[in-house]
């Protein structure tokens, strides 16, 4: 289902301006169909309506999903969804673009950094929080690494897997101490040691992947990240 800016609860929304034409986009929405089961239900959220909500709006929904396919329309609508989701423990999973913008809202939230960008969208900005790969990932199968002991370890139920990549830019390796020591913690690592995961272990749910699970979606066997998010919605209402 694809009702921009519409809220029915309990839904989970996917935050993301959704284009038929984008590959994660489909596969998102073919993802969510198989994962998710009446009485819930997931629909897509506009990243220009995201930011018209109000923090209580966007708390009642059941999850939120920040889609993959950033620059978004409304960088403030994104970011908005996050940050309601990290204050008031609404189970999110941001993939992608998504990852990107868990650590510019980190970053500008609870570091304080508030002229915080992202190089995509903001090249020339004195504070880029996400910046250019070394080598673009994109269109690319790539092994991760999960750190011990972390929910995404659990989640999967093992210390590595091999996950499909579209994305070009990172968090920045200049801030990569700063929010470890602020409770957003890297579990994911590529073959390079550089972050793939992002999680914060005292929320509910709270995970951001730089790759794309949903991509591997199999109607058979829906990803254990994309059954894991849909469980803590689920148990949410």
């Amino acid at each position: 289902m694809i009702a921009q800016g519409r809220k029915t609860k309990p839904t989970i929304a996917v935050v993301g301006d959704y284009g038929v034409e984008r590959p994660t986009h489909k596969a998102t929405q073919k993802a969510l169909e198989h994962a998710v089961q009446p009485p819930l239900r997931f629909e897509w959220l506009a990243t220009e309506s995201a930011e018209q909500m109000d923090d209580a709006e966007l708390a009642s929904y059941a999850g939120l999903l920040i889609a993959p396919g950033s620059p978004y329309r409304s960088m403030v609508g994104a970011l908005r969804a996050i940050r309601v989701a990290r204050e008031q423990g609404v189970p999110l999973l941001g993939t992608c673009g998504g990852f990107q913008h868990v650590a510019i809202e980190f970053v500008r939230d609870v570091l304080g950094i508030a002229e915080a960008e992202h190089e995509e969208s903001s090249p020339d900005a004195r504070e880029l929080a996400v910046t250019r790969l070394p080598g673009s990932l994109a269109d690319q199968e790539h092994e991760v690494f999960f750190a011990p002991g972390s929910r995404v370890a659990a989640i999967y139920g093992a210390s590595a897997a091999v996950e499909p990549f579209f994305c070009s830019f990172g968090l920045s390796p200049e801030y990569r101490s700063r929010i470890v020591d602020c409770g957003l913690v890297v579990s994911g690592f590529g073959t390079d040691g550089a972050a793939r995961v992002l999680e914060i272990p005292e929320h509910q749910f709270f995970i951001a992947t730089l790759y794309v699970p949903q991509a591997r979606y199999k109607p058979e066997s829906p990803h254990p990240l994309v059954r894991a998010f849909v469980a803590a919605a689920t148990a949410r209402n």
